[in-house]
């Protein structure tokens, strides 16, 4: 091999090495700029916009609770919601954020719901990662002497797990499951029909209530298959009395399907957008 030949390929290499670290330099800036972004949150929760969209009982039109909804300012690291939390997933801090926004979402639930004078009878949904279950970190009696300050009863709260994270160990999981059940709470399996760990996911883990994911309701009425998945499902949930919310609901002509294949209870635009303030929702009468 000649000696020109040999210093292009020399030359190659460490040019191909230096813009690896150059860009890992990048990166890792960003990564920090962006988890100091984040801190801000934890120390100024004026930075987090709760807001809260009514479930429906479709056969009945009655409100039965909210979904309570946190979302951040944007801001030039988090353009989004999603890059948020998709950020929060990947640092050491989930379990910190997971329990700040909880606790945000309950308190401001309770006064919002005594500005509008309604009554605290009705289930509040609460987004929570799987894994923060399971973190030695948390403790159950926290939350509990939390809703007692807040004068919510912990059957009210229905934990939501979301079906895209995964669970590993399943057998831990439902032992751990059992225990907050004992003490009140509920589970519900939220995104169902976007991943691919769903029906394992609901055999073990039980849930009281199963949220179908929008791409499974969007257009329902126009597509076989997701006829095919979401009638199964609901099969399955009327013999492990189960109630099935169906999410995303935007169209009439979707909640006409719903209804008739006697889906229990449905979110979406169709029904109440998230708001700010506890606005009951409203099952729209079907003209076709």
């Amino acid at each position: 091999m000649n000696e020109q030949l040999l210093f292009k390929m020399e030359s190659g290499t460490i040019s191909s090495y230096l813009k690896y670290v150059n860009s890992r330099w990048k990166k890792e800036v960003l990564y920090y700029r962006r988890f100091r972004e984040s801190k801000k949150f934890l120390n100024n929760n004026e930075l987090i916009h709760t807001f809260f969209q009514p479930i429906l009982n479709l056969k009945t039109g009655n409100t039965i609770g909210y979904e309570t909804l946190n979302r951040p300012e944007q801001s030039k690291f988090f353009s989004t919601t999603e890059s948020f939390y998709e950020f929060i997933g990947q640092t050491d801090q989930v379990f910190l954020f997971e329990c700040f926004l909880r606790n945000l979402a309950l308190k401001r639930y309770i006064d919002r719901l005594h500005e509008c004078d309604e009554k605290n009878d009705l289930m509040i949904f609460v987004n929570i990662h799987p894994n923060v279950l399971l973190d030695n970190n948390y403790h159950a009696g926290e939350t509990l002497q939390l809703l007692k300050e807040l004068n919510i009863a912990p059957e009210q709260v229905v934990f939501e797990l979301t079906e895209k994270s995964a669970v590993t160990d399943f057998c831990l999981f439902e032992k751990v499951l059992d225990h907050y059940r004992s003490q009140g709470f509920r589970i519900a399996i939220d995104d169902v029909g976007s991943g691919y760990n769903s029906l394992k996911t609901l055999v073990y883990l039980k849930p009281e209530f199963i949220k179908l994911d929008k791409s499974l309701i969007q257009y329902i009425d126009q597509n076989e298959e997701q006829k095919q998945l979401v009638s199964l499902i609901l099969e399955y949930a009327n013999r492990s009395n189960t109630k099935i919310i169906a999410e995303g609901i935007e169209r009439i002509e979707e909640l006409a399907y719903i209804q008739e294949q006697g889906v229990h209870y449905g979110q979406g635009y169709l029904l109440g957008r998230p708001k700010p303030d506890i606005t009951k929702g409203n099952v729209p009468e079907l003209v076709l």
